[in-house]
């Protein structure tokens, strides 16, 4: 799979300077972390996911979270298990690759369960989301995990099949109340540092739960504002990255927080969009249209989060995945900025005007922002010099 496979390789062309790589659910983590992009969740009731899945990945969705934690009833959780297993197995019989997979479960005695009932179309799964993760809490869940990779059957890719065995990542989800609290902020911050690091290649990536966060004071940020306008919840984004999040070796990538609102995008669009600004130029149209529909507020979180160190984001609707990632694209300049800094030449530092000529270029406090823009790069590609996120949300849209 690759961001932006959807879309036909002559219009790749025309768009990207370097496209975005290929990379499988076996590709090393350093890859997939930032590869997740928008990761879309959805209930384990759904009675189609299979087809929804597919479709989904047809649409340029490359992981998704089977959610059996707060999506569904208390009372459902047992039927939303046998349907995800049946589902699991329908997918498996299908010759498509899905995108990555991975199921939020509630408790660790879930994972062992879990892994145990798929049984050959375990092979399509990725990992588990872990909720509401402290260190206390935190701990069996990551057990459980190493404990059912381990009990893995060779036929199912485990560690005994003589080959390198698919791993079992971990998300943990960043939401609970000790984090937010200011008293008990530091001490489960460090709780939950001490315990990502022992477990550390588990870790794919941290998700931040802003919904959990806002519920403790009762709080519901608007459509027109994002989840750094609501002060008490930028602090704790904050925190988080700056002890998860640093970028000498010892962070993790985190993801950016879900966006609640959502219209029925495509039919909303499509008129604007099939009169295509990359053919026409009428960008300027489009980006008012979106503004106008609500969508204002989500492009500019989805900024701010890149911004303030986080990459990728949690989606609750499909008409979110394709701004995530249009917005997630490396421009030109970015590249060509990067690229400068990191020529070898440049190691013992110094100062230099960027090759757009607008700004400079400090080679040793840039290196690390140098480093991490070309990890981006690798997964979502570098637009050409002409081309923006309105030319490439509109080529992602379906047909």
């Amino acid at each position: 799979m690759r961001h932006f496979g959807h879309i036909a390789p002559e219009v790749r062309h025309r768009l990207f300077h370097r496209e975005p790589c290929a990379f499988t659910a076996d590709s090393p983590p350093h890859l997939l972390a930032p590869a997740l992009g928008a990761t879309l969740y959805s209930p384990a009731t759904r009675p189609r996911l299979a087809e929804d899945i597919l479709k989904q990945a047809g649409r340029g969705v490359t992981s998704m979270v089977v959610c059996l934690e707060d999506s569904i009833d208390d009372a459902e959780v047992a039927d939303a298990e046998e349907n995800l297993v049946r589902q699991f197995a329908d997918l498996a019989e299908r010759d498509v690759e899905p995108p990555l997979l991975f199921v939020r479960v509630r408790a660790a005695e879930q994972i062992p369960d879990l892994v145990r009932r798929l049984g050959a179309s375990v092979r399509l799964l990725s990992g588990f989301v872990l909720p509401k993760f402290t260190e206390e809490r935190g701990v069996p869940f990551l057990e459980s995990l190493v404990a059912a990779e381990a009990d893995l059957p060779a036929s199912h890719g485990g560690p005994h099949s003589g080959g390198p065995a698919r791993r079992l990542f971990a998300m943990p989800v960043l939401e609970s109340p000790e984090l937010l609290h200011l008293e008990s902020r530091a001490e489960t911050l460090s709780g939950i540092a001490r315990t990502v690091d022992k477990y550390r290649d588990r870790i794919l990536a941290l998700r931040l739960g802003v919904t959990d966060f806002c519920s403790a004071y009762g709080l519901r940020r608007p459509p027109d504002m994002t989840a750094y306008d609501v002060q008490i919840v930028a602090s704790v984004i904050a925190d988080v990255v700056n002890v998860l999040g640093r970028a000498d070796g010892t962070g993790f990538t985190v993801t950016g927080p879900v966006w609640e609102y959502f219209r029925v995008q495509e039919r909303m669009f499509k008129p604007q969009l099939r009169r295509s600004p990359f053919l026409e130029g009428r960008a300027d149209e489009l980006r008012q249209a979106l503004i106008e529909h609500d969508m204002d507020g989500l492009l500019r979180e989805i900024e701010l989060d890149r911004a303030n160190g986080l990459l990728g984001k949690t989606c609750i609707h499909p008409s979110h995945v394709l701004p995530v990632h249009a917005l997630s694209v490396v421009s030109h300049e970015e590249f060509s900025d990067a690229e400068d800094i990191l020529r070898p030449e440049r190691d013992g530092g110094g100062v230099l005007r960027s090759s757009y000529t607008n700004k400079m270029n400090e080679v040793k406090p840039h290196r690390a922002w140098a480093e991490r823009t070309l990890r981006r790069a690798e997964v979502f590609g570098v637009a050409r010099e002409d081309v923006g996120f309105v030319e490439l949300l509109t080529a992602g849209l379906p047909s």
